[in-house]
């Protein structure tokens, strides 16, 4: 079969099938009388083998080590072309992912597309100082690619940048919250946190929704950075675990602050839970903490915590319990409630 035939057949063109030869990987079987090339069965298999070998990605070195070195064993070339495919995938896919990352900034000309780039370039900086400066700088003219700002907050470790990017995704608007979101249900609990973290600095409706829904995360963390969050955002449905943290010790203090900022200040409270300032906000507040009080189960170090946190909460239900619990049994609790009470006549 001359090399026309033998092209078409195959689908592998003359061009290639005498650069095989000039590289020692097709020989032709034989010439005709006029000295054309002349190919035989054996020599059209080689030919599709060759062709199978160049579908798995192998290179025509390696195509020729593996028809013609009887010691070659494909286990180990395998291993490697999976490898390599891998890192390949991965290389694609950050690729795609920077030029949709780009698109989204919707740059008006080359200069802001060099411009996002070299931003995007600063938040995969190695220095923790190059990462910070570009979280500073995204407040210009050109627009974040705020997936980008998110997938970075959530990675960071340093303080003071993790800081300098939770500032820039505040000012980027709420395009980032769902994303957050996304990240409470991270199994790695670092990411977890980083994520509450900066929906806390989110401003917005919906930032508060999603603060609402991590009062059910299981994650404590989450919960008690949601929970302070929200505190301080008026909405009441944090009392209760804002009163958990202060049983277990766990940002305590802040978790009293934020229940006498609910209990003293009805211009903090959002829209949804104004009414329940009319119908008992401080009320439900102040029992809380008493109930908790009064529970059996609570311990003496919880139970002078919770009676500190009783200290900025107005109305009668609190002055009553802290006249009960000056005669209390534990001398620690009976002495802050003493001094509770002198602090409210006083005033």
């Amino acid at each position: 079969m001359l090399i026309g035939e033998v092209a078409r057949r195959s689908g592998v063109s003359a061009r290639m099938l005498r650069h095989y030869e000039s590289l020692g990987l097709l020989r032709p079987s034989g010439r005709t009388g006029s000295g054309y090339r002349e190919y035989s069965g054996e020599d059209i298999r080689r030919i599709f083998h060759i062709e199978s070998l160049r579908s798995l990605g192998l290179s025509l070195r390696e195509i020729g080590r593996a028809l013609d070195d009887p010691r070659f064993t494909p286990s180990a070339l395998v291993d490697d072309l999976i490898r390599q495919t891998h890192e390949r995938i991965a290389a694609e896919n950050e690729l795609l992912t920077r030029l949709r990352r780009i698109d989204a900034a919707e740059p008006t000309d080359w200069e802001d597309v060099l411009q996002v780039v070299a931003f995007l370039q600063a938040l995969g900086s190695k220095s923790a100082a190059a990462r910070q400066r570009a979280a500073l700088s995204s407040a210009g003219e050109v627009p974040v690619p705020v997936e980008a700002l998110v997938e970075a907050v959530l990675r960071e470790s340093e303080p003071n940048v993790a800081g300098a990017l939770r500032w820039a995704l505040a000012r980027s608007g709420d395009g980032g919250t769902a994303l957050l979101a996304e990240g409470l249900g991270s199994p790695v609990a670092a990411v977890r946190e980083r994520a509450v973290q900066s929906l806390a600095e989110m401003p917005g409706d919906e930032a508060t929704a999603r603060l609402r829904d991590a009062l059910a995360n299981p994650d404590v963390v989450v919960r008690g950075h949601a929970a302070l969050a929200l505190g301080t955002r008026g909405v009441a449905e944090a009392i209760p675990a804002l009163i958990d943290m202060i049983v277990a010790g766990k940002n305590d203090t802040d978790a009293a602050d934020a229940l006498s900022m609910l209990a003293g200040d009805p211009a903090t409270v959002d829209q949804t839970d104004a009414e329940q300032i009319s119908t008992g906000l401080v009320d439900r507040i102040a029992t809380g903490l008493v109930d908790r009080l009064a529970h059996g189960t609570t311990e003496a170090p919880a139970r002078v915590r919770l009676t500190q946190a009783l200290a900025d909460i107005p109305g009668t239900t609190v002055s009553d319990a802290l006249v009960d619990l000056s005669q209390d049994r534990d001398r620690a609790v009976a002495l802050t409630a003493a001094y509770l009470l002198r602090r409210r006549d006083a005033r």
